[in-house]
């Protein structure tokens, strides 16, 4: 325990800080550093603290921008001060991952020992004599010893001048300390001042009342970070956020005008309100009278009991999804709430690439296994599959870009001739709808239907007796999930469209995988596809010889390379591609060397696999044309009665499992899906 005079120097030396909340969270966020990156064509922020951890944040640009702008405004003393924020948006988007993820975050900010949060505690009160056996009394709202610093006299100018004389403040000092001034709470205050009569208003006995401590950081107890879920209207009651009077202290105080007799702990508000965040999930589905208090927390931070008042140090965060927000708004009485909220509409994450991240959080880090206990084995095609099928349903239809352009758009790929520059008009055009549930990214199936789609696999009879998730299952799956789930019969027909497309997809990727297993080489395919750019970029050059070899500096190992350049080859790919004319194979091999000096500038290992068509194309000539056997691969694969087929599937097995990372079950099922003509783009 400290002392009053204690703290006020460790303040003064910088030991410890003395900042409101908003100030915290903002400092908190900054001091981790930031990046500039590009997010659909527009530069934005990418704040380091949302991405440290085991779990931490995925995607969510241009949320995270918007609250670290609010934070940082409240801080300095803007309008934000005054304002909720609420992040409104579907279910199972990350709303509430994210406010649970920035409170742990400020908890592990806060144990620092700079960072630490101090309240103060009256002792001895069994002097006063009109508090019965109670002896001490800590402050209801953990309020900071500097707000009872600056309390400690009546006359404000008096406070500031025993600071700068006591302490040597200067008036620079006290200036920043003083833009934080609040008045004590009201328990805090009515014992303060029996504290001043009982010492005929000598400040040095009446510190003797006052210690330090240290504010507790165990998040069970709901202090610093703590949450108010939405009940329903009969359990729900004002007393679980402010508080009642408390009969137990009522036995102890004979002075029946004290406030402390109002136990302010017993409801949510207190406990954050010395610098912490208080969290209200589904904010709009509180009842009248709730939601009316958290006018008054809002705009005026500060908690009302029959007529007291207690000042509150409180950064208000929200959640509620559409349906509840769209309901609140429509009742045109209810227009100050709002008016006293940031809105943040939430969307789902739209970048495939990021989504391999949260498609991981859903199948889970812990080794899954059988209803026999036996390991699962996860096929390495998996997470991509669901990650592309469940982002393909967030993206909107639009007559400018395919389903598959705005995918590889929004994941910073190539798009053949699309650029990114179209999805953001695409963006901006769907952004300025009345209707938040048609813009970018709103709609969609969220991490809660991919958790669900992924659980109806490993239950599945198949997974269990297979002891493999196998990716194609996760495509019955998903379809199951959608119609079960999803309400809307416009959304169900388009969602499994998209799930088309994904099966589309996939089947390309598999074609792929089998050209590497047959050539057993896991990076068979990209070596192919970093040849046919080289080729095209070398067919021009001035030092190339009448033998076609042509020396280039590998840019990602820096050493001299040759490679002989088949026009055959290059032809082949081009017609494949259905580059039919010289123009129009001139314009595609300017675009490819356009993007190559773009990419490899940037990005040494950029390797044009996010080119779909073109891997396609180059699969197509490698898999249908060079190779031989029974008429191609698939018929080799297909009929295994002669002995040599048998050797090229037992021999393509054998890498997908030493090499690919497949098990027997989904090498054999990827084998006889590869041998099928399903989903054939």
């Amino acid at each position: 325990m400290d002392t009053l005079n204690a703290h006020i120097s460790s303040v003064k030396k910088g030991e410890r800080n003395f900042e409101n909340a908003f100030q915290s969270v903002a400092r908190m966020i900054l001091e981790n550093g930031f990046e500039k990156v590009t997010v659909n064509g527009k530069t934005t922020y990418d704040f380091n603290i949302f991405r440290n951890g085991k779990k931490h944040i995925v995607g969510m640009f241009d949320e995270i921008n918007s609250f670290v702008s609010y934070v940082k405004d409240a801080s300095e003393g803007g309008s934000s001060m005054e304002m909720a924020y609420v992040l409104v948006g579907e279910p199972g988007n990350g709303k509430t991952f994210f406010v649970d993820f920035l409170c742990n975050k400020y908890r592990e900010f806060l144990t620092q020992k700079r960072n630490g949060k101090y309240t103060f505690r009256f002792k001895n009160l069994d002097r006063l004599g009109t508090y019965g056996q109670i002896k001490a009394i800590e402050s209801q709202t953990y309020e900071d010893p500097m707000v009872l610093a600056m309390n400690l006299f009546p006359e404000n100018g008096r406070n500031r001048e025993y600071l700068a004389a006591t302490y040597g403040f200067s008036d620079k000092e006290l200036e920043k300390i003083y833009e934080n001034y609040r008045p004590l709470g009201a328990c805090s205050g009515y014992i303060w001042n029996d504290i001043r009569k009982y010492a005929d208003d000598d400040i040095d006995t009446m510190l003797d009342f006052v210690e330090v401590l240290p504010v507790p950081l165990v998040e069970s107890l709901g202090t610093i970070t703590g949450k108010y879920p939405a009940k329903d209207k009969i359990t729900s009651s004002a007393v679980d956020l402010i508080g009642e009077e408390s009969i137990q202290r009522l036995l102890h105080i004979t002075d029946t005008n004290n406030p402390y007799r109002f136990d302010l702990r017993r409801g949510a508000l207190a406990r954050v309100a010395g610098g912490g965040i208080h969290f209200t999930d589904e904010i709009y589905k509180n009842k009248k009278d709730l939601v009316q208090i958290y006018l008054g927390v809002i705009q005026n931070r500060e908690i009302e009991l029959d007529g007291f008042k207690w000042p509150i140090d409180t950064l208000v965060i929200a959640t509620s999804n559409n349906s509840e927000f769209n309901q609140f708004v429509s009742e045109k009485e209810e227009a100050p709430i709002v008016d006293r909220c940031r809105i943040c509409n939430v969307s789902h994450n739209t970048n495939y690439r990021l989504q391999t991240e949260l498609t991981r959080y859903a199948i889970g880090s812990e080794t899954k296994t059988t209803l026999a206990r036996e390991n699962l084995h996860q096929d390495p095609n998996l997470n991509h599959a669901a990650s592309v099928a469940v982002v393909l349903t967030r993206l909107p239809r639009t007559e400018k870009l395919t389903p598959v352009e705005i995918m590889k758009l929004a994941a910073g790929e190539v798009a053949g001739e699309k650029s990114i520059k179209t999805l953001s008009e695409v963006i901006d055009s769907l952004n300025q709808v009345p209707d938040v549930t048609r813009r970018f990214g709103q709609k969609g199936l969220g991490q809660r239907n991919l958790g669900r789609a992924i659980q109806l696999m490993v239950e599945s009879s198949e997974t269990n007796e297979g002891q493999c998730m196998f990716a194609y299952d996760f495509f019955r799956a998903v379809e199951r999930v959608i119609l079960d789930y999803v309400s809307d019969a416009n959304d169900r027909v388009k969602y499994l469209e998209d799930i088309k497309i994904a099966k589309g997809l996939y089947r390309e990727r598999i074609m792929t995988e089998m050209f590497n297993a047959y050539m057993d080489e896991p990076l068979a395919i990209r070596k192919d596809v970093l040849n046919y750019v080289n080729m095209i970029i070398g067919i021009d050059a001035e030092n190339l010889g009448q033998d076609l070899m042509w020396k280039y500096k590998d840019p990602q190992s820096g050493e001299l390379r040759a490679i002989k350049i088949d026009e055959r080859f290059i032809n082949s790919v081009e017609k494949r591609l259905g580059l039919e004319t010289s123009e129009q194979r001139e314009m595609f091999r300017t675009s490819l060397r356009k993007i190559y000096g773009q990419k490899i500038s940037v990005d040494p290992n950029y390797d044009f696999m996010d080119n779909f068509e073109l891997v396609k194309a180059v699969t197509d000539v490698r898999l249908k044309s060079d190779i031989a056997g029974a008429g191609s691969l698939v018929g080799a694969l297909a009929n295994r009665s002669n002995e040599e087929n048998q050797k090229l599937y037992n021999r393509i097995i054998d890498t997908m499992l030493s090499k690919l990372n497949y098990c027997q079950t989904c090498a054999q099922k990827t084998i006889e899906y590869f041998c099928t003509q399903d989903d054939e783009m």
